[in-house]
């Protein structure tokens, strides 16, 4: 199916939507923004140039996708969440003139396969967000977050793990949680690093 696209979008004639597509009212897709199959982008949602999304993604009502942002596929932005590109925000020089796009260089925000930004969040470029991490609504995050890992506050830390289903995951052992949804089983690694492991290799490292 073509993609869908509200009287009242804004979409450049350079942006690349994939089929199935959703471009909802009111929202702006500016140069050079690619948006993959199945995508979905509701109403008000702002994507800077350049931006990448991926396939099978929600961007939510007024969220704020500042380029050069990029989304691999089945990435979830919650309503009002904001990607930054400004480590040091200025609307002026230090000598009072009007900054141009030549006095700053853009920083992005990097989100994993099937992570989860809340509404509200606020990503705070440049970080990495890993791949079915979810940040949950309201939080900062002014730092990269793991692979699975589920974190909150402002600035955001981690308190727990996350599952493939979103769910956050039951503890079994020092190092092996399963999540309640799917029955999948992961184990930790270190600190930062959780993987999902089968049933099988449990049984044989026990």
């Amino acid at each position: 199916m073509e993609p869908r696209i509200a009287s009242s979008a804004d979409v450049d004639p350079t942006a690349t939507l994939g089929q199935d597509s959703v471009i909802w009212h009111l929202a702006q897709v500016r140069d050079g923004v690619n948006v993959g199959e199945g995508s979905i982008v509701g109403r008000g949602v702002y994507i800077g140039s350049g931006v990448q999304v991926g396939r099978n993604c929600k961007i939510q009502n007024y969220a704020l996708v500042y380029e050069p942002a990029e989304l691999a596929d089945g990435v979830f932005i919650g309503p009002a969440a904001v990607l930054t590109n400004d480590t040091f925000p200025r609307a002026i020089n230090a000598d009072g003139s009007l900054k141009s796009a030549s006095d700053w260089e853009p920083v992005g925000v990097t989100i994993g396969h099937g992570a989860a930004i809340g509404a509200r969040a606020v990503c705070v470029a440049p970080v990495k967000i890993g791949a079915w991490a979810t940040v949950a609504a309201g939080a900062v995050v002014t730092r990269d977050v793991a692979e699975f890992a589920l974190v909150v506050g402002a600035p955001a830390r981690r308190i727990g793990w996350v599952g493939r289903a979103g769910a956050p995951l039951s503890s079994l052992s020092d190092d092996v949680f399963e999540c309640p949804v799917t029955g999948e089983r992961y184990r930790e690694v270190d600190a930062d690093r959780l993987e999902l492991v089968d049933a099988d290799e449990l049984k044989g490292s026990s």
